[in-house]
């Protein structure tokens, strides 16, 4: 053994630099040889030195260390990992194979990388692997400038959710070529969030992934093929060193933060770019298959939860452990304000796949453990409540864990159906517009827990959503199988662009009344990226592997989209510096006297006492409320065959009254407005029917409404403010 080999320690887990040297440390249960390789070069063919892990002196318990002295940042390291080959008893080692680091910081040797290689058991890959590269995570190697978590509320936040690639990528984009789809891209656009409104932007997968991981001929481009959790993807940076992404990414944050916007990572544990039993041997299957991964009674095969040909054993102690120290690293070191966790319905699953039950699934496991970890506490913990096996979880985060966000799939399905105009969805948008209390049923927790949505990166743009009713996938070359099949889309009359002015002025009144619905809801909204520009993706609604035009932003949009841009930053505008949408406890509902409203004509109706009541039961109420209408105040109509729907929203504290009115019927209706206080009159603020400006008017130029009555044109919204 060399001089220069210490027996090294056990913690921390992957390679941490120290005054004398670099410490590694590898946990494998079943392994019976561990090889530590050392490169000069990012993508020299051969390492420069072979260091074997003497198991008497260098393993303790499952965990292989050791300390090379003189060793420093920037190392390019990997290892060979030997034991059986035995896929019947869940063990998949192959010491032909290269294998990173599950904690690498920074990865290198893209430029070399081939997949299929390490597909091929017996096969040596070492030159064509990736390697880790060894990074300082001290808090004084980088300068933060001060830089602290800014913890939005979620009542104040704004999501944009944002491909970090294909937000700058387009030659469009007024980028120089070195930063077109990268994190100092993201940087020079900074100024596009703060004229929009944004608080926050949630990033789709800057993990280290496997772009090779997709079809011939295609690449992955969502990146939710995970292959290092711990390190910035290198196509993300304008930096071409080994460490360049790393600090590019702490650039990154570090102006957003400066800007007020916070940084949420979308993160994939669900599984990783290994895929099933043929896949490539790139880390975690040739380091410890049996604890990584879940696997079938057969252990030969994978439990495919993700759908994605594999799934992270999450619930395993080790496992776990690595996903804690992941999300510890990455907002500790890298500054980042919560994660959006991909599939979330796998991490309530026990390690042999199997879902918890009661209330052991929300204390027992690695939800409890993310969310009551002391260095996490304060982010934003947004889970994706489903998994691709029909775990379907929606509720379940908020109502067994403290913390917890979720995204709100009925609350996107039911918009749909009720913009569309499908029959049913009144009672069902009335749940979605407060918050979902049929859905999240505590009264002990923040109501804006409920991450409300109308599209996301899977589905159609909101452009393509009032543009086509069926997917048109054909670029992803799976015959268009691929990709849901349950959009709740309407194209209005024609599939595709079209040149008819009448359809384009109604998709664009859709996509308003989306808009104005969203924003308008009780919980945190988040938008889609290029959703306000109408990006279209020409019906494809499972982009993952297109990485050219059809899902990059397009920057021209935003000057042939003016009108659409011009109505986002109103409603953003105006719902945040309102304190109705401020508060974090569901809204008392108040009811008029109860009438059987099918049986009586309004004519039976003494409406001057109505409105009589109906002002002491608002203006006497002493907490924010909200009051269901229909055509008539007072009175929504709740039937299958009805189409619309009104509300007012009073917060007696700020002196705040709202009147919203939701006609999703194909004709004009009549509505009345409910009667204000002495003084006050109705102005009206939104008119989806109406072109830019008078489709969205600032509070102190809103015209005033002198009826009390007042008509909505079919499909379409409004709102009125009093003063």
């Amino acid at each position: 053994m060399s001089n220069d080999i210490r027996l090294g320690q056990t913690f921390p887990i992957g390679a941490t630099v120290f005054e004398e040297g670099v410490n590694f440390c590898l946990f494998s249960k079943h392994a019976e040889k561990v090889e530590l390789l050392l490169f000069d070069a990012p993508n020299d063919p051969k390492p420069a030195r072979v260091i074997e892990f003497d198991p008497k002196r260098h393993k303790i318990f499952y965990y292989w260390h050791l300390l090379v002295e003189g060793l420093k940042e920037g190392q390019i390291y990997a290892y060979r990992v030997y034991g059986p080959n035995e896929p019947e008893k869940g063990h998949r080692f192959d010491g032909t194979k290269v294998l990173l680091d599950p904690y690498a910081k920074a990865i290198a040797g893209e430029e070399i990388y081939d997949r299929q290689k390490a597909m091929q058991f017996g096969v040596d890959n070492c030159a064509s692997a990736l390697r880790g590269v060894v990074v300082s995570a001290k808090n004084d190697s980088y300068d933060w400038e001060g830089d602290v978590p800014l913890r939005i509320p979620y009542a104040s936040s704004v999501i944009y959710e944002i491909h970090v690639g294909g937000f700058t990528r387009n030659s469009n984009s007024g980028l120089s070529p070195e930063k077109r789809g990268t994190f100092a891209g993201l940087i020079e656009k900074i100024p596009y969030f703060q004229e929009l409104g944004i608080t926050t932007v949630e990033l789709l997968p800057v993990h280290y992934f496997d772009p090779e991981d997709a079809m011939p001929g295609l690449t992955n481009y969502w990146g939710y093929s995970t292959i290092g959790f711990f390190a910035p993807y290198h196509g993300y940076s304008s930096r071409k060193d080994p460490l360049g992404p790393v600090d590019e990414f702490r650039d990154m944050v570090k102006a957003l933060h400066k800007a007020g916007i916070e940084v949420i990572l979308d993160v994939v544990f669900n599984h990783t770019a290994e895929g099933n039993e043929n896949g490539p041997t790139l880390s975690f299957r040739g380091i410890d298959n049996e604890t990584y991964y879940i696997l079938e009674k057969e252990k030969e095969y994978y439990s495919n939860y993700s759908g994605c040909g594999n799934s992270v054993k999450a619930n395993h102690p080790v496992v776990g452990g690595l996903i804690l120290d992941c999300l510890r690293y990455w907002v500790s070191v890298m500054h980042v304000d919560g994660f959006r966790f991909d599939l979330a319905s796998v991490f309530a699953r026990d390690i042999e796949g199997n879902p918890f039950q009661g209330e052991a699934g929300g204390t027992a496991n690695i939800i409890w453990a993310i969310e009551s970890d002391p260095i996490l506490a304060g982010t934003k913990l947004i889970a994706e409540a489903w998994d691709a096996a029909g775990l379907y979880s929606v509720g379940k985060f908020v109502e067994l864990a403290d913390w917890f966000a979720e995204w709100n799939g009925p609350f996107r399905d039911n918009v749909r159906q009720f913009v569309r105009g499908d029959g049913g969805m009144v009672k069902k948008l009335s749940d979605r517009l407060l918050g979902s209390p049929d859905i999240y049923h505590r009264k002990d927790t923040d109501i804006n827990r409920s991450i409300n949505f109308v599209t996301c990166h899977d589905g159609f743009t909101l452009n393509d959503l009032v543009s086509y009713n069926e997917k048109h996938n054909e670029a992803n070359g799976e015959d268009s199988r691929d990709g849901c099949n349950d959009n709740w889309s309407w194209n209005c009359g024609v599939e595709g662009e079209t040149d008819d002015v009448m359809i384009n002025t109604l998709r664009l009144r859709q996509i308003k009344n989306f808009f104005t619905i969203l924003f308008f809801s009780q919980g945190t909204p988040m938008l889609l990226m290029g959703d306000p520009v109408r990006r279209t993706q020409k019906g494809n609604n499972n982009a993952y592997c297109q990485n050219n035009e059809l899902s990059w932003f397009d920057w021209e949009g935003e000057d042939s989209h003016t009108e659409e841009t011009h109505f986002v930053r109103g409603l953003i505008r105006l719902t945040q510096s309102l304190a109705i949408f401020q508060e974090e406890s569901i809204l008392d509902v108040l009811e008029l006297e109860s009438y059987d409203w099918r049986e009586l004509e309004r004519s039976e109706i003494d409406v001057i006492a109505l409105k009589k009541q109906y002002l002491q039961m608002t203006y006497n109420h002493p907490r924010p409320h909200i009051t269901w209408h229909g055509i008539y105040f007072g009175q929504p109509d709740w039937s299958y065959d009805s189409h619309s729907l009104a509300f007012t929203l009073h917060h007696p504290d700020a002196e705040e009254q709202l009147h919203v009115i939701l006609n999703a019927y194909w004709r004009p209706l009549l509505f009345e407005l409910p009667p204000l206080g002495k003084g006050k009159h109705w102005h009206r603020i939104i008119d989806t029917s109406l072109h830019s400006p008078q489709d969205f008017c600032e509070i102190d130029v809103a015209p005033i409404v002198k009826t009390d009555r007042y008509p909505s044109q079919c499909r379409s919204s409004l709102v009125f403010i009093a003063k």
